[in-house]
């Protein structure tokens, strides 16, 4: 019972500083965030620790020691950011978005869009994620995005709010699959982020920085089944604007194996996925155990 009750004072006190954060202006919400986002990597010691051995895992000698905990403090200072923006995102409109969100090569999502079997996004927890799927709808692409529901229902509805400020739906990964189905029959956009190691779906290991990692299998199984189209999209935080930035699809690999194809086209889309990751590691989310799930406990 008291925990419940924490839940609640914790969210009415988080939508108390939404509103403050709603009614200033967003490059002082941003400054805000910033400064946030140094303190909460001196006070979260656990999470900053995992950031930290993440970082120290995956660069191993390529980067120093001051250079991991810098990286792992921005790390911090761009989640505190991308939480001021979403408060914001009822103030961004088709009039204005393209001072938040610029589209880099157009050309490769049209592409995909030709084929007429809808697109599947992939995407990871990189710059402000959520900022992406509503890109993508202020240009006019249709489509949803799979998320996880969240565990406390009141925070569930207001993030799924702001969301929807520019009709951004999701499809929560226990429903049923035909819904999946149905976006990309409709030729839709279908947004998976797909970056993390989640034991409660079905995956297979790739090299990601040098070690296996234990990656979702889907996006590929689901391109390879329906014939959808698996497109990598990023979007790079660059001083206060982002950039979506959309690769050219993946050419999937069909050899008649599946098992080895569904390895290899998971790993062609995750190595798109970490050469962002490398180019700017601060936009990741390192306190993530990547790595967490090793072969011998997978079998």
């Amino acid at each position: 019972m008291k925990f419940k009750f924490r839940r609640y004072y914790l969210y009415y006190l988080g939508r108390c500083f939404a509103f403050i954060f709603y009614i200033i202006p967003l490059n002082v919400g941003l400054y805000i965030a910033k400064l946030a986002g140094q303190i909460a990597f001196l006070v979260l010691v656990p999470y900053r620790n995992i950031a930290i051995e993440n970082l120290r895992y995956a660069f191993g000698s390529e980067k120093s020691e001051a250079e991991i905990r810098a990286i792992a403090r921005k790390v911090f200072e761009n989640l505190a950011k991308n939480a001021v923006e979403m408060v914001n995102f009822p103030k961004i409109n088709e009039r204005n978005s393209r001072k938040f969100v610029t589209l880099k090569n157009r050309e490769n999502l049209d592409k995909a869009f030709a084929r007429g079997k809808g697109v599947i996004i992939i995407t990871a927890h990189f710059g402000n994620w959520e900022m992406l799927a509503a890109g993508f709808r202020l240009e006019g692409y249709p489509g949803v995005t799979i998320g996880r529901k969240i565990y406390f229902d009141k925070y569930d509805k207001y993030l799924n709010y702001l969301r929807k400020t520019h009709d951004v739906n999701v499809i929560y990964r226990d429903d049923s699959p035909r819904k999946m189905l149905k976006v990309l029959k409709e030729n839709r956009i279908l947004g998976i982020v797909a970056d993390q190691d989640v034991d409660a779906v079905e995956g297979v290991f790739v090299d990601f920085f040098g070690h296996p990692a234990y990656t979702p299998a889907g996006p590929a199984a689901l391109a390879a089944a329906t014939g959808a189209a698996l497109v990598p999209a990023l979007i790079l935080r660059d001083d206060g604007h982002h950039t979506l930035i959309v690769e050219e699809q993946i050419e999937l690999a069909d050899t008649g194996d599946k098992e080895k194809d569904l390895i290899e086209n998971t790993k062609r889309w995750s190595t798109v996925i970490e050469s962002y990751i490398r180019k700017y590691p601060e936009q990741w989310v390192w306190m993530h155990r990547r790595w967490k799930t090793k072969k011998a406990q997978a079998v």
